[in-house]
């Protein structure tokens, strides 16, 4: 599993940021194309908003490949 640590007084990162931040994709528009398809999973639930909000402790799931905000 791989973990993003937000920075100091960052609250959150959005759901396409977070696959790019992992190299799970090549580029803004790949997430945004795998998010809207329903590819990716947050705690659980598929997951469509491109920009949801990942705060400390959400967990996502794309091709077989899991990571963590902390």
């Amino acid at each position: 599993m791989e973990v993003f640590k937000l920075k100091e007084g960052e609250a959150y990162i959005e759901l396409n940021n977070l696959l790019k931040r992992f190299n799970w994709v090549a580029s803004g528009g790949e997430a945004k194309t795998v998010i809207k398809e329903g590819q990716v999973s947050v705690n659980g639930e598929t997951e469509t908003r491109v920009r949801k909000k990942m705060f400390a402790g959400d967990n996502v799931i794309f091709a077989e490949k899991e990571g963590k905000v902390e």
